[in-house]
Formats: structure tokens, C-alpha cells, sequence
């Protein structure tokens, strides 16, 4: 499975900064990890479900895969599930479209 575009889950503050800097090292969980956590378009949901239930001001960025190259690896995760991981920062340029959560 893998797909062309993925979703990355902001917070506001996350978002700012990334703007601000043009590239995005990942959020806490990320850093901790070695890698960018995105879910796929029928993964958001949960995502959000599990790991952000109750937080406002949330940014979905739709990210497109293409332009990370071979940083993108598909592995398997929650639930035996495939989710895209990106071993790289991630470059603004590659944010396609935002959207609030709200």
C-alpha cells in the first residue's frame, strides 16, 4: 500500500513554526522516534482519536509523498496497519493543502 499524498497533524504552535522555518523536524513523538509520523487518508481519523482526543486548534496538512523521495518508508504499525514514515524533515514545499480540525 502506498499512496501518493499523506496527512501530518499539527498543532497550531507546530504549524508556526513550520511555516516560519520552511521545514518541519517532527513533534515530540517524531523526535523521539527517528521519524515523521503521517497517516494515511483512512488512518486520520484514528490518529486523531489516539493521539490528539480533546485538542483544539489542530492542522491536518495534506503532504505529498513524491517530493520526500526515498525518505518515505511504508511500515507496518497500530493495529498491523502500513503508515507512512518519513526519515527527513519535512520541506513546507511539500504541503499541498491545510485545513483546520476545529
Amino acid at each position: 500500500m502506498t499512496a501518493a499524498i499523506a496527512y501530518k497533524i499539527l498543532t497550531a504552535d507546530q504549524w508556526a513554526a513550520f511555516t516560519a522555518a520552511g521545514t518541519f523536524a517532527g513533534a515530540p513523538v517524531d523526535l523521539a522516534d527517528g521519524y515523521i509520523h503521517l497517516s494515511a487518508e483512512d488512518q486520520v481519523a484514528g490518529t486523531l482519536a489516539k493521539h490528539f482526543a480533546g485538542q483544539a486548534g489542530l492542522v491536518l496538512a495534506t503532504i505529498n509523498l513524491a517530493m520526500l523521495g526515498d525518505a518515505v518508508r511504508w511500515e507496518v504499525s497500530r493495529g498491523g496497519a502500513l503508515f507512512p514514515h518519513v526519515y527527513a524533515p519535512l520541506p513546507l514545499a511539500a504541503v499541498t493543502e491545510t485545513r483546520s480540525l476545529d
